[in-house]
């Protein structure tokens, strides 16, 4: 897959997915633009270095005015990955407005506000491709028993996605999402070192997926949130 000279916004890309995504993004000739919001770890980003690596911040993903004025700075812009976001434990007792308010900024209006930036200027080009990252419980509901919060701001990633899939397809941006697993990550591994990690879908495998919807070879999927469960 050919990124040369194409300009690639990755959200959360200081993360252990980010990382890799942004890493595959620089393999394929890609202009990154990385936003983050906070500088500690903007300045710990082992890519920081990188002449392709733009990163921008602070840029807090849930401000309207915050995202509409990040993406008015960028060069044409191709592609816009939307891996931000958060997670959250809690039953439905432990989980007040404002536990949910959060999970849904943190998931859903971060990357409702990102689309929409995306595709005006994506409008404006050649057209383009936009990811986002919904999750399993988004596709399994059962499974976010125990965290129904997080499970409907993901459920919420996925509707956006279908639904822009459709709108945008006729300006040439094709949208679509994945929804991990678990993911194989250092941290993840500390939270539960007792599960069969293994079976977890790898950062590199998952961002090969992401690449490629991301790409130019990409020229008939929209509206997918597929599925990246490795083994488990």
């Amino acid at each position: 897959m050919d990124f040369q000279n194409r300009h690639v916004v990755v959200t959360g890309g200081i993360g252990a997915l980010g990382l890799a995504v942004v890493e595959g993004f620089l393999r394929s000739g890609a202009e990154l633009h990385v936003p983050y919001l906070h500088a500690a770890e903007a300045e710990r980003f082992p890519l920081r270095g990188s002449a392709r690596v733009h990163l921008s911040g602070p840029v807090d993903l849930a401000s309207e005015a915050e995202v509409t004025r990040f993406y008015a700075t960028l060069p044409a812009l191709w592609a816009s990955v939307h891996l931000a976001g958060g997670f959250a434990m809690g039953g439905i007792a432990e989980t007040d407005r404002a536990a949910l308010m959060h999970q849904l900024e943190m998931n859903f209006v971060s990357c409702f506000l990102c689309c929409r930036s995306a595709a005006i200027a994506m409008r404006t080009g050649d057209g383009g491709r936009i990811v986002n990252v919904s999750a399993r419980p988004a596709l399994e509901p059962r499974t976010g028993a125990g965290m129904s919060a997080y499970a409907a701001s993901k459920a919420a990633v996925a509707a956006l996605t279908q639904a822009l899939g459709e709108e945008l397809a006729r300006d040439g941006i094709l949208v679509n999402a994945i929804a991990p697993s678990i993911l194989d990550t250092p941290a993840n591994r500390a939270a539960m070192p007792t599960a069969k990690h293994e079976l977890w879908p790898k950062v590199g495998e998952v961002a090969a997926t992401i690449l490629f919807l991301a790409s130019a070879e990409n020229r008939v999927t929209r509206s997918a949130v597929v599925p990246v469960y490795g083994r488990s």
